[in-house]
């Protein structure tokens, strides 16, 4: 085993990587936790994306028939700060004891 420091995908945000890379070396992940990391960093990366749109363009835009409608940045953050959490969560950072964890919800 080395103790090279491991680098972050590239095409993640600085920001992203540094957080990405402060995990992989607090953390003993295995090479799908490492996928599920990356997943998350790129979650999180767009909802950030849509934030700078939404801020620049508003929540909402005028439809050809003069209606208000919400613009699809406002779901692509939704959908990224949902995504973030499962991944974190998948990947076991917000666990402190296996009694915190919560299976997933089946079907009623």
């Amino acid at each position: 085993m080395t103790d090279r420091k491991v680098k972050a995908p590239k095409h993640l945000a600085a920001a992203t990587r540094r957080w990405w890379e402060q995990v992989h070396a607090d953390y003993k992940l295995e090479p799908h936790h490492v996928r599920l990391l990356t997943l998350a960093g790129e979650a999180f990366d767009r909802g950030v994306q849509a934030r700078e749109a939404l801020k620049k363009n508003g929540l909402t835009y005028i439809d050809r028939l003069s209606s208000p409608r919400s613009r699809p940045e406002v779901a692509i953050e939704r959908d990224s700060r949902i995504s973030f959490a499962r991944l974190v969560r998948e990947v076991g950072l917000d666990v402190q004891d296996p009694d915190d964890a919560r299976p997933p919800r089946g079907k009623v």
